[in-house]
């Protein structure tokens, strides 16, 4: 029986790994794959705040793996696919989600202020990729999870974010480029817009209001929203996407 296109969206019997699964996007990411039907691996650096998360997996009837990782150490993101690996026997989709935002003046940010955000944000998800794409079978998928600050600038002082954001575009399209032909994985980025997060509450007031004025749609993202795309790239629904960075922005890119 020929599929329908609603089963081209599923997940049953996938298994995701999370990083940044503690809180915020995370959260939403991996509660939405569980939703699809995939079992998911949580990866954060505060594992104790991944109980919540694995709970909101359960919950979607799908088993959870919560797993402390630190994405800068590539041992780390290493243990943190084995431990995927030998609680569910495969990996096929990885969202690289975990990252850290500063805004700090070019003249004023330190050097290990700045290869700090690098580490984590850039470093941190070749690691993740380099682990995932060792075990990876034919037609898993790698979602990146990049930034409009890394297709534009948005009037804060962000040059390591900006930098890191647009170094993972390019470091999407070369995985895809080396792997997609060769072992099947596609890979693609995501660049959000202004969803609510924990680096949203680092804001100046006022901040966030004042950028709507820049969105068409004049207002911040829905989690769910940008979850959804999530799930539509791990799925094979987006069988021929591979090398792309979808923004998800509400129009902010078009202005």
């Amino acid at each position: 029986m020929t599929e329908g296109i609603n089963d081209l969206f599923r997940l049953d019997g996938k298994v995701a790994i999370v990083t940044g699964a503690s809180s915020g996007l995370g959260v939403a990411f991996a509660q939405a794959l569980a939703e699809a039907g995939a079992d998911v691996a949580l990866g954060a650096r505060r594992v104790e705040r991944l109980a919540e998360t694995a709970a909101l997996v359960e919950g979607a009837g799908r088993r959870a793996l919560s797993v402390a990782t630190d994405v800068a150490d590539p041992e780390s993101c290493r243990a943190l696919v084995k431990a995927a690996m030998d609680e569910f026997g495969r990996v096929d989709i990885l969202v690289n989600n975990a990252g850290v935002g500063t805004a700090v003046p070019a003249t004023a940010e330190k050097p290990e202020q700045f290869r700090e955000v690098i580490d984590i944000n850039l470093n941190g998800c070749y690691w993740m990729a380099q682990a995932c794409g060792r075990v990876m079978g034919k037609g898993s998928s790698i979602i990146n999870i990049s930034s409009v600050l890394g297709i534009t600038t948005a009037g804060l002082p962000q040059a390591a974010y900006a930098a890191s954001k647009a170094g993972l575009i390019g470091l999407t399209r070369d995985l895809a480029q080396q792997w997609t032909g060769r072992k099947g994985i596609r890979v693609n980025a995501i660049a959000p817009g202004f969803f609510a997060s924990e680096m949203t509450e680092q804001y100046p007031p006022g901040y966030l209001e004042k950028q709507q004025e820049r969105i068409p749609m004049a207002r911040k993202g829905d989690p769910r929203e940008l979850a959804a795309t999530v799930v539509y790239l791990a799925s094979d629904a987006a069988g021929y996407v591979t090398g792309q960075t979808l923004p998800v922005d509400g129009g902010m890119t078009i202005t």
